[in-house]
């Protein structure tokens, strides 16, 4: 008996909840994608520095490219970037080989140890400063640099509103134009923000020389872009009999 009334009470659970999944698939909806846009001018920037030594031994490559990195750091520090600001990016002691075509064979020829530092300038009028302090300290090369701001939470938030904002005016006007009114809403959920515009300045090999002018950096104005896309409640028309 008591297998019989649980076989009953799980055949009506699976007819309720088919009956529940077949009224929210025939319920009428309003789907859109809206975007929200705020701009900004940047004011950080973030830059790649490399320095590297090529040697007969690893120990040698490595002794190389670790006094570039003190003098490099040194360089930083008086441009006013603090060391949590100039952090170790990636490290590496390799092999050099190179093809002998006499003997057909690649031909052990020395180590490289490469070093490469993240630097991040708070205050965007430093970066052209400390560029051209690690120049002139021997740094192998500059790479790209890319620019952000401080605020960008603050104005992330702020596209954020204005897309659901966007979204639920859409909604409004399809509804309407469709002879019903919006609804609730049912569901929201947001894209990976886009920080668009970004300049950059492409990896350089560098040489320490005097400097004929400082180096100056002026970055555009750049896009902070967020998509949200929702389902609401399609209101239809109350019919009249």
């Amino acid at each position: 008996m008591k297998k019989k009334l649980l076989f009953v009470t799980i055949c009506c659970f699976v007819v309720m909840l088919g009956l529940s999944v077949a009224g929210y698939a025939e319920e009428s909806q309003v789907v859109v994608s809206a975007s929200g846009k705020v701009s900004v001018k940047p004011d950080m920037a973030e830059f790649g520095i490399v320095v590297k030594s090529d040697a007969k031994t690893a120990e040698k490559a490595a002794a190389e490219t670790a006094e570039k990195y003190r003098t490099v750091q040194d360089a930083l520090r008086s441009a006013g970037i603090s060391l949590e600001d100039a952090p170790t990016s990636s490290y590496t002691v390799s092999p050099r080989w190179e093809w002998d075509q006499s003997q057909g064979k690649s031909l052990l020829k020395g180590y490289s140890a490469r070093h490469t530092i993240m630097v991040k300038v708070r205050s965007l009028g430093k970066t052209g400063k400390a560029i051209d302090a690690v120049v002139q300290a021997g740094a192998d090369e500059v790479q790209s640099i890319s620019f952000s701001s401080s605020n960008y939470e603050m104005l992330r938030q702020q596209a954020l509103a204005a897309a659901v904002v966007n979204a639920r005016r859409d909604a409004v006007i399809m509804a309407q134009a469709a002879g019903g009114r919006l609804g609730q809403l049912i569901e929201a959920s947001v894209s990976q923000p886009v920080y668009g515009d970004r300049p950059s300045m492409e990896a350089m090999s560098l040489k320490a020389a005097p400097m004929q002018a400082p180096t100056e950096i002026a970055p555009s104005e750049q896009d902070i872009v967020v998509t949200v896309h929702s389902r609401w409640r399609f209101m239809g028309a109350a019919i009249v009999k």
